[in-house]
């Protein structure tokens, strides 16, 4: 993969920076910001500023020569949401299509007016657009010889899928008794299903969303399931305009008799922190009624299956390879039964909401949350990239390779983990 820094974007190997001028283009209010910010006082530098996402879409955004923006999640706030979606009620899921154009055409104009002010961004606005289409992101992973779950619409070429009728000839034709279906441009498991089907025809799905009286649909802090195709139909029916991603259902590892997959944060192409997520549902989002796990736990299931642990990190950071213009994601690890095999369900363009978790040992982060290290990252200059590491398997043998196995509530942009 060639990666060529836009307009206003430092180039790969920058200096580091002595005392950088930081801007966040975040929600005053969010506590993404406040934690960031937070990281910058610690950091003995000159306070953040804040640039609202609420002037950026309305055009009123500044910037200046020298400075340095980082762009955090638009997540969490009404009037943002109102102005990306065109509803007026924050709960409700559909919407995302108009989300993705509005958020993808807001951070171009950001970048022009940037590069244009002399200032410079953290990372490349275009990896956002595609971190946030999981089918483009799935086909980005795929062709990075990451091990992702096996998909009907990976990739600008993959059929579309219109409705239920589409979603259940699209599985039928790829094996798929079991998939996840969701949203394409959707985050935080919103709109998010599990989706059965048997021998028989018989239907059921798993998911968060609620369908009120007039067929509108809510997210829900309780996870519910759907047991009749009618039902199913209507929702997948409702969400396909905003546009639909299907995976296999891959079973995952259990730790304490639940289901448990990981939230990892890289930055800079390294592997620093890690939160374990078990749930008895097949959402793990902590939002969701999913609670945290025992990492010593994972670690010593992944040593006593033969494995290592090192390895399940190296697929976290091909994972993040594949998108060379970010400085830090959050990966989700799927493991499988037995502790073995790993695969990424999903690259989180803002998934670093870990608060009060430090780094990994051996990660350079240690006794640093997923903001500080941010900012230390920032100070000790961008790593030259290399080109995509490619787990063993696979027939690229032109890139480094690295041992692998494989109630209502508002929907967030921008993957938590908390």
């Amino acid at each position: 993969m060639t990666y060529s820094p836009p307009l206003g974007h430092p180039p790969a190997g920058q200096p580091p920076l002595a005392r950088p001028r930081l801007v966040v283009v975040g929600n005053p209010a969010n506590r993404r910001v406040a934690f960031f910010r937070d990281a910058v006082r610690a950091a003995g530098l000159p306070e953040a500023r804040v640039e609202p996402w609420l002037d950026v879409l309305r055009g009123g955004a500044r910037f200046h020569p020298g400075e340095t923006v980082r762009l955090d999640s638009p997540g969490e706030d009404p009037d943002v949401d109102r102005l990306l979606r065109g509803t007026y009620d924050p709960t409700r899921v559909e919407g995302t299509g108009r989300w993705y154009e509005a958020f993808t055409a807001a951070t171009a104009r950001l970048a022009r007016s940037v590069g244009e002010t002399g200032a410079v961004l953290v990372d490349d606005p275009a990896e956002p657009p595609v971190l946030f289409d999981k089918r483009l992101a799935h086909a980005r992973l795929l062709r990075a010889g990451v091990p992702v779950p096996d998909s009907p619409t990976s990739g600008t070429a993959a059929p579309p899928v219109r409705g239920w009728a589409d979603v259940r000839s699209l599985m039928a034709a790829a094996g798929l008794r079991r998939a996840f279906v969701k949203l394409a441009h959707g985050s935080s498991a919103s709109g998010v299903l599990a989706v059965e089907t048997n021998g028989a025809g018989r239907v059921q799905a798993t998911t968060s969303v609620e369908r009120g009286p007039e067929g509108h649909l809510f997210n829900s802090l309780r996870v519910r399931r759907y047991t009749t195709e009618r039902e199913v139909a209507a929702i997948v029916d409702a969400l396909a305009p905003d546009g639909l991603h299907i995976e296999r259902w891959l079973p995952k590892a259990a730790q304490g008799g639940r289901v448990a997959d990981l939230r990892v944060v890289v930055i800079d192409g390294r592997a620093t922190h890690a939160v374990v997520r078990t749930s008895r549902s097949p959402m793990t989002n902590l939002h969701l009624g999913g609670t945290r796990g025992d990492l010593g736990a994972v670690r010593a299931a992944v040593s006593a299956a033969g494995g290592r642990w090192p390895d399940a990190l190296g697929v976290c950071e091909a994972a993040a390879d594949a998108f060379p213009g970010m400085r830090c994601v959050g990966v989700d690890l799927l493991p499988a039964v037995g502790w073995r095999r790993f695969a990424v369900g999903e690259v989180n363009a803002f998934g670093d909401l870990l608060p009060g978790l430090a780094g990994l040992p051996g990660s350079g982060a240690e006794g640093l949350d997923t903001y500080a290290a941010q900012v230390a990252a920032l100070l000790r200059g961008r790593p030259a990239r290399t080109p995509s590491r490619t787990p063993p398997g696979t027939d690229d043998t032109t890139r480094t390779t690295r041992p692998t196995s494989i109630t209502r509530t508002t929907g967030t942009t921008g993957s938590s983990a908390t």
